[in-house]
């Protein structure tokens, strides 16, 4: 990966994004890398390296935690709830100090934060809240509700329904959309699924949109662990049972980069991307390198970037805090109940992301390369 994830010169850039975003965040820390911090260990429990954007966090987070000293014990679960499951016990017997954990499945790592909890370990839930224990000290994240306020607002767009600077655009529909979900074991899915209809449902509920497969609930729309191939599946399945009378997918929210690519695909095995029936407007979220370069060559319509290294350094600052005997700061104390609690939570900001954006917002930020968006892959 190309992204500058060490404190060089991207680090000004992060210094002056987390400033606009309202401080230093979550508690600031004299750490400093100043070797103080050698005999203490970190656990980084990460979900999968089938995404190249938890493939980041991971490599981001351990960088970070590095620079300030701390040992580091980073593990890839590769979607098995089971393998996470162990990796952090294996953890907790180690001794680390601190675990920072994005969870596959919110809901099924109770017995391992009980164990943690019971030898004083403190416990960061990573992007994915952890849900139903009462051994959840911190949350970072985005604002993921307003992740999926952009994502609708980005599809009424990309229909000319509205303006990027406007609520009001030309076009008045009707537009036949499609729904599509995240995985609904993990508690941000509801989130994104919940702000984008926040903007969708009015105009649905005045017939501007219409979802031709009737399939509008979360549970409709869900994608079991994000999978690319089943969001490619039900594409198809969608395209041969609601849109075979000859009408056309106008737009799809998709609320992940990989389910747009599954989607796209199905919707380019249909015919759809050619001069006779142009591409259906797709959202997207992660900035992914492969969705970066399609929304470049005008197939994919846009994606919500996450500046993933602000999260792992909110997460460093976060496990600091608490080596150090105190509470991170939170920006945020009443949203995240996870059924047992009420976690204090740290959110950063995003940005949507179309074409005309990608320069600006991925570039000159040093997220992306120019010549990584040309080739559509990571150096």
């Amino acid at each position: 990966m190309s992204r500058k994830l060490g404190f060089t010169a991207a680090s000004a850039v992060l210094a002056l994004t987390l400033a606009a975003c309202g401080g230093e965040g979550a508690g600031s820390s004299s750490g400093g890398g100043s070797g103080s911090d050698e005999d203490l260990s970190i656990g980084v429990s990460m979900p999968t390296q089938t995404s190249e954007r938890w493939i980041a966090d991971g490599e981001s987070v351990q960088e970070q935690l590095e620079a300030e000293g701390y040992e580091v014990e980073l593990q890839y679960a590769n979607d098995d709830i089971p393998t996470q499951s162990q990796q952090v016990d294996q953890m907790i017997t180690q001794g680390v100090d601190a675990l920072i954990i994005a969870a596959i499945d919110g809901t099924a790592l109770s017995s391992q934060l009980q164990a943690a909890a019971d030898a004083g370990i403190p416990v960061i839930s990573y992007d994915r809240l952890i849900r139903d224990s009462e051994n959840v000290d911190f949350y970072v994240s985005f604002d993921n509700f307003k992740v999926g306020v952009a994502q609708g607002n980005a599809l009424l767009t990309g229909l000319g329904i509205a303006n990027e600077d406007a609520p009001d655009g030309t076009a008045t529909g009707p537009f036949n959309i499609e729904l599509f979900a995240g995985s609904l074991d993990d508690n941000n899915a509801f989130f994104f699924f919940d702000g984008a209809m926040s903007v969708l449902q009015p105009k649905i509920d005045d017939g501007t949109l219409v979802v031709k497969s009737g399939q509008t609930t979360i549970q409709q729309a869900a994608t079991l662990r994000w999978q690319q191939e089943t969001a490619q599946k039900r594409m198809e399945d969608l395209l041969t049972s609601s849109y075979n009378d000859g009408t056309r997918v106008d737009g799809v929210l998709s609320p992940y980069d990989g389910l747009s690519r599954g989607i796209i695909t199905a919707l380019q095995n249909a015919g759809y991307g050619s001069a006779a029936q142009p591409m259906s407007v797709v959202t997207g979220q992660d900035a992914e390198i492969a969705s970066v370069k399609l929304i470049a060559d005008g197939v994919q319509s846009s994606t919500i970037f996450k500046d993933t290294r602000l999260l792992a350094e909110q997460a460093v600052i976060a496990a600091q805090a608490f080596l150090e005997g105190d509470e991170p700061e939170a920006n945020d104390t009443e949203s995240y109940d996870n059924g047992v609690k009420v976690v204090p939570a740290y959110l950063l900001p995003v940005v949507t992301v179309f074409a005309d954006d990608i320069e600006k917002e991925l570039v000159e930020t040093e997220y992306w390369t120019a010549e990584e968006v040309e080739a559509g892959q990571a150096d």
